[in-house]
């Protein structure tokens, strides 16, 4: 995903949005455990147009 997409995705969010997305992102622990989860990752594989086999 390019740096506008995700800038564009960003300001699509409510306020409230945005302070849940910016406090989860300021710790890294909790950034860490919802990028492990599938469904993190198959929504980062599709959001940056890779398919399952890589």
């Amino acid at each position: 995903m390019d740096k506008n997409k995700a800038q564009k995705l960003f300001e699509g969010l409510s306020g409230d949005q945005r302070r849940q997305v910016q406090n989860i992102l300021a710790d890294k622990d909790k950034t860490r455990q919802i990028l492990n989860t599938p469904q993190a990752q198959a929504l980062l594989r599709k959001l940056m147009g890779e398919n399952k086999d890589g």
